[in-house]
């Protein structure tokens, strides 16, 4: 029996390909970035068959890299971002536009007319969401209303929509499967997260033919084979997950109140909380967190807009550092933060602020002020952030994590993961191997077709890194939050 598998995970910027073996290791790894096209200000688009092309070069490529053939893979685990729309004929398999990205901000102010018309309470409800641009169904409604004969073409089942795990699924199995899992269908707006169901009443809000729509799966499900020609195999697809989903499951957040963080361009904190799907208070999201045989388990989800994003402005806007790595040395070089604080609300704060009008400040500047104090600032400004995050998750209902995992490019700087560890007051945990949203869907995959037997032999996978415990007294973590809470007090404007 073949005891590999393949993970896709379909980002923002790049595909990547990951062979991992039955011990969760991963064996070689191929990767392509790919175009971004902005039409418009505050449009983003990417062309489908590129990122197609790019994920069946790169799991060739990774395959012959690990020194194995196709029939040597158990099945394939796709995780991809999440929010983007893709909108294809369902004779020829062609998009009929490019996809439209999760950043994309074109239908800002339908939104907001939806908001003003009172529609918000309702969706949420049903969807745990949001109305927000940055969800499906605003995009896939202006696909529908802006290229020619699109939406009575849906209306008479000629076309079929999908996120990327969808439309990857599709060529995969050569048109023979049109699904996705609750993670990616919990995103578009019109699934009742509750109901577990596409929702009509949804659909006609949104102006969506629910003849678009595939169907949902779980997340561990073979969905489909792929053909034979594409890979020198077929193998079963049996695995997919949103990425952010995918990596809560890759950390093997499998208990009510365990949590994880991805530290990227920005962050998001998922917060399992079991069969529960929360209602937020707070603004934060409640969202499917995976499904494995019927069985729905739930996450709050917050997100922060900048994280990473605001080492990369150091670097690139006022050329305060050379590299990322050396914010790390510079936290170190100074005793304190200086009364400097950092609000990086570059483009409007995220959960649980939600203000899209709020813009970045640094606060507490006096002439011994250092770009070192810029570059801490910078940081504690992520360990802030996140202990909003769970502060309102706290609120929502949410139990307090024992332990935060982390993950992500971030995560490998030990000083921001110590100050972290210090702002929530609990332990931070750092994998060895920080690739957790590609092994979350290899782990679906690898439930699916028996390579892993179940939840406690993938905990038991999960690799050991570095525990990170909290060092700092009680008074001098007061004070550096009431700093914090009056730089973000200065900056919301509402």
């Amino acid at each position: 029996m073949p005891r590999h598998i393949l993970a896709i995970d379909q980002g923002t910027t790049s595909t990547r390909a990951i062979l991992f073996d039955e011990g969760g290791n991963a064996l070689a790894t191929a990767r392509r970035e790919f175009a971004q096209h902005y039409p418009q200000p505050g449009w983003v688009e990417h062309d489908p068959d590129e990122i197609w092309r790019d994920t069946v070069a790169a799991a060739r490529e990774a395959i012959a890299a690990a020194g194995l053939s196709a029939d040597a893979v158990a099945g394939i685990g796709i995780t991809n971002q999440r929010e983007t729309v893709v909108v294809w004929d369902r004779a020829t398999g062609e998009p009929i536009h490019r996809a439209i990205v999760w950043q994309d901000r074109r239908t800002a102010s339908l939104c907001a007319g939806m908001k003003a018309a009172g529609e918000e309470a309702g969706v949420r409800e049903r969807t745990g969401l949001l109305i927000d641009p940055y969800f499906s169904a605003t995009k896939l409604a202006w696909i529908l209303d802006h290229v020619a004969g699109a939406r009575a073409r849906a209306e008479k089942g000629e076309l079929a929509f999908g996120t990327i795990d969808s439309f990857l699924l599709w060529r995969l199995t050569g048109g023979r499967v049109h699904a996705t899992d609750v993670t990616n269908a919990g995103r578009t707006l019109l699934y009742d997260i509750r109901a577990q169901q596409w929702d009509q009443d949804l659909c006609r809000l949104f102006r969506v033919p629910m003849a678009l729509l595939p169907q949902v799966r779980d997340n561990a499900h073979v969905y489909g084979t792929t053909k034979a020609d594409l890979l020198g195999a077929p193998i079963p697809v049996a695995g997919m997950a949103g990425d952010q989903q995918a990596a809560l499951f890759g950390q093997a957040c499998f208990d009510r109140g365990m949590a994880k963080s991805t530290y990227g361009t920005g962050c998001f904190m998922l917060l399992n909380t079991g069969g529960d799907a929360l209602a937020s208070q707070n603004r934060l999201l409640t969202t499917p967190a995976y499904r494995l045989d019927g069985k729905m388990v739930y996450a709050l989800e917050g997100s922060i807009f900048i994280a990473g994003a605001a080492i990369k402005w150091l670097r690139d806007g006022i050329g305060v550092i050379t590299h990322a790595r050396e914010t790390d040395d510079m936290a170190t070089q100074v005793p304190d933060n200086h009364g400097v604080y950092m609000v990086p609300a570059f483009v409007g704060l995220g959960a649980p602020h939600w203000d899209p009008d709020a813009r970045g400040a640094i606060f507490g500047l006096t002439l011994g002020a250092t770009q070192a104090h810029l570059a801490r600032a910078a940081l504690e400004a992520v360990a802030y952030q996140t202990m909003d995050l769970a502060g309102a998750m706290v609120a929502d209902g949410g139990e307090t994590p024992a332990s935060l995992r982390v993950d992500g490019g971030m995560a490998a700087n030990d000083w921001l993961c110590q100050f972290l560890a210090d702002m929530i007051d609990a332990p931070v945990e750092r994998p060895s191997n920080l690739e957790t949203t590609a092994l979350g869907a290899a782990f679906h995959a690898g439930l699916a077709t028996g390579v892993w037997s179940g939840l406690p032999a993938l905990a038991a996978l999960r690799s050991e890194g570095r525990i990170f415990t909290p060092q700092m007294n009680g008074a001098a973590r007061q004070s550096l939050i009431a700093g914090w809470r009056d730089a973000v007090r200065r900056t919301v404007t509402d």
